[in-house]
């Protein structure tokens, strides 16, 4: 073996005296944090409801603007990814009509305010009829656009998201049968217009935690970073970290967000990630703080922009995961 060494090292400095330091690799993308631009299609159904007045559902019911629903979630995103990912509308259309169920029910304007919600046991809108009217798959193969994100009313029947394309896998829905004809996986967003931004970031970090579950499920104990990252001390006391979606470091309850009670978190010793240092503070809900603009969204998106905020985005890769687990969640395709 030391034979073999020496000559290696032999070599090694002739060719380096005759040619010089040999050129450095090309970087990977596990080697610099690139900005994570995805190409949104956004669907918004909200039909007029009075012919008369032109008015659409949503403004019957003084629901939320779409435009400025859309706006604000992609601000939070942005900011909470620390202006690493980019959302991009290319297109919107808008659709006067109310989408199709699986069970072949649709609503119009009288059963919609009439009728028992939902109306059927299935309740879910037909996605293949929504992809192939708007020739998603082909759009998606093509690199037109990279997902797609529908508004609709209450009891329209979307998953907050579902995974589409080959070998598409559970986004907190299972994923779409029959579209592997698709060659790329691709996230297809159910949001309301009758909520806040509060629950549309909600919606997004259900997928965040769906995919990196997915990708650290054969992983155990510690090595699992992503089961240490969602801890709460309700079921590890004195050794809560960030939390889960549902349930913050010092949560009693789901969606208990509000929480003034005190616990020792190792919440932002992911700032230092993948180099820990055990670095420990005391949180309660001052933490993330209230937001009074809409009672009902106050505490839920600053926590979510918080929980969010919290996610690795660094360079290299620890066993294997890249330490940006941002790239994961924004683009199934590198999974």
């Amino acid at each position: 073996m030391n034979t073999i060494v020496c000559i290696y090292r032999r070599l090694r400095r002739a060719v380096l005296a005759q040619f010089g330091k040999p050129a450095a690799m090309p970087a990977s993308d596990d080697d610099r944090l690139d900005v994570l631009t995805q190409k949104v299609l956004l669907v918004v159904y909200d039909p007029v409801v009075d012919q008369a007045s032109g008015l659409t559902l949503s403004q019957k019911m003084h629901w939320q603007n779409a435009e400025e629903l859309i706006n604000g979630y992609i601000a939070d995103i942005d900011e909470s990814s620390g202006g690493l990912v980019k959302f991009q509308v290319v297109e919107r259309i808008d659709r006067d009509e109310f989408p199709l169920k699986v069970g072949g029910f649709l609503y119009d304007v009288n059963t919609y305010f009439t009728q028992p919600k939902p109306p059927f046991a299935d309740g879910g809108a037909d996605y293949y009829q929504i992809i192939s009217d708007l020739n998603l798959l082909t759009r998606i193969d093509d690199h037109e656009i990279d997902e797609v994100w529908i508004i609709a009313f209450p009891f329209a029947g979307f998953n907050e998201s579902i995974m589409v394309g080959r070998c598409a896998f559970p986004c907190n829905s299972n994923p779409l049968d029959n579209t592997d004809q698709c060659s790329r996986r691709f996230v297809m967003m159910g949001f309301s217009y009758e909520r806040y931004v509060g629950q549309m970031l909600e919606d997004f970090c259900h997928r965040a935690e769906s995919i990196l579950a997915y990708i650290y499920n054969p992983a155990k104990g510690e090595a699992n970073l992503y089961a240490r990252f969602v801890r709460y001390d309700k079921v590890k006391p004195g050794e809560s970290e960030v939390g889960s979606v549902h349930y913050a470091p010092n949560s009693d309850s789901d969606y208990d967000y509000g929480n003034p009670r005190y616990v020792t978190s190792r919440c932002d010793d992911w700032f230092n990630f993948p180099v820990f240092k055990n670095e420990t503070k005391q949180v309660n809900c001052d933490a993330w703080g209230s937001d009074e603009t809409h009672p009902d969204d106050r505490w839920t998106r600053n926590h979510h922009k918080w929980w969010l905020n919290h996610l690795p985005r660094k360079v290299g890769r620890t066993n294997g995961i890249a330490n940006n687990w941002w790239k994961y969640i924004v683009d199934p395709n590198r999974v």
